[in-house]
């Protein structure tokens, strides 16, 4: 399996994670379970992307912009907290760094 695949699945599972986080502090406590095995999927597919040869800048630089940015749209679509447009320049602007982040591991 592909390093980014790898990294796509630990992004997706931690954006999960943190949305269970939510879902357990507000009274429904057994989505702890949810949340802890998310982050522990999550930490061990990004481990298997580093061991597929991505470098850790690079992987572990997507994986937390791509989740804070991905975590901000899913929080609001799901518990319908504030995306401002405020908001929505920080996460152009984590895209941007992303993408740096990345064109810079090739140069």
């Amino acid at each position: 399996m592909n390093g980014y695949l790898f990294l796509a699945a630990a992004i997706l599972t931690e954006v999960s994670a943190t949305l269970a986080l939510r879902a357990a502090v507000t009274g429904r406590r057994a989505w702890y379970v949810v949340t802890g095995a998310g982050y522990l999927a999550s930490m061990t597919l990004l481990s298997l992307s580093l061991a597929a040869g991505l470098p850790l800048g690079v992987a572990y630089g997507i994986w937390t912009a791509t989740g804070v940015a991905l975590t901000a749209v899913a929080s609001r679509l799901v518990f319908g907290e504030p995306l401002t447009p405020m908001m929505g320049g920080g996460i152009a602007l984590i895209a941007s760094g992303v993408l740096l982040i990345e064109l810079g591991a090739h140069a």
